[in-house]
Order: structure tokens, then sequence, then C-alpha cells
């Protein structure tokens, strides 16, 4: 392995962290059809690395974890098609939107899992993570990510990207 696991755990956190501030802004920016191509591009490129960098931890088997970094890889690939290759034209800005908004909810998502288990008061509350308060709080959290992303769908429509050359 190239880096030892604390290092690659830290490298991991930290683009995590970045990929849901960032994400959470370049959503709301959506519901003003704002494209905000440099954060978008942070968003988009850190939330694929912590997939990525999920994959390189040490193996012990298949797990939730393991899952939602596949499906989360899929859904990055969608979205990253629908943003740079497609452009958004058509259909592809909805399958942009949503799979941006879903790439956030996936981030949000283990983001309660990692307090849960590593924050000690809600830990109390949730030991094993089948508890009422992390069912609860994960719930919220989906439905703010339901509510967003329909937003943004009905919002979120861009001025065309200019196209290089043409002025």
């Amino acid at each position: 392995m190239f880096f030892g696991v604390s290092t690659l755990q830290t490298f991991h956190v930290l683009i995590s962290i970045i990929g849901i501030v960032t994400g959470l802004v370049v959503v709301w920016g959506l519901f003003s059809s704002r494209r905000m191509s440099t954060l978008t591009a942070i968003f988009l490129v850190t939330t694929l690395l912590t997939n990525l960098t999920g994959f390189v931890f040490p193996f012990k088997g298949f797990t939730p974890a393991i899952g939602v970094g596949i499906i989360g890889t899929v859904v990055m690939a969608l979205c990253l098609a629908a943003r740079y290759l497609k452009q958004m034209e058509n259909g592809w800005r909805g399958i942009y939107v949503i799979t941006a908004v879903i790439s956030l909810y996936f981030n949000l998502f283990v983001l309660v899992v990692q307090l849960f288990l590593k924050v000690p008061t809600l830990h109390a509350y949730a030991p094993t993570g089948s508890e009422p308060p992390f069912a609860a709080v994960q719930g919220l959290v989906l439905l703010l990510c339901i509510g967003a992303g329909l937003l943004a769908f009905r919002r979120f429509h861009p001025l065309p990207a200019p196209r290089p050359g043409l002025a």
C-alpha cells in the first residue's frame, strides 16, 4: 500500500468533507440555475475520489459501505457524463441534477453513519445503528435530499454553455 491506513483515512475524510461542503453549495446553486463550474468540478472530483479511495481500505468482505461505494461510483459516472460529455443538453440536464443530488446524499448518508459511530453522545443513542434516533436522522437526510432534488430538477435550467471559438 502506498499510504498508511491513517494517512489514507485522513485524506479520505478530508476529500469527503470538501465534497459535502461544495456539494451543498452546488445544489443550492441549482435552485437558481447557476452553473458554478469551478465549485461543481471540485464537488464532482472530490466525491468521485471519496468513492474510489473507499475501495483502497483493507478488504474485510462485502459490506454495506462497499455496496454504497459501487452504486455511488456508477452514479458519479452518469453524473460526469451528463455534465461534461453531454453538456446537460435535453434530458441530460435532469440526469445531471438527479445524479448530483444522489451523489451528495450518499456522502451525507455515510457522514451520518460515521457521526453515530465516532461521536460518543450520538453513539450512546444508537450503538448498533439500528435504533430509532439513527433511523430518524437518516430519514430526515433522505427527505431533505429528495426535496432538494425535486426543487433543483424544477429550477435548474441554465443558459447553454459558451462554445469555444464562438463569440
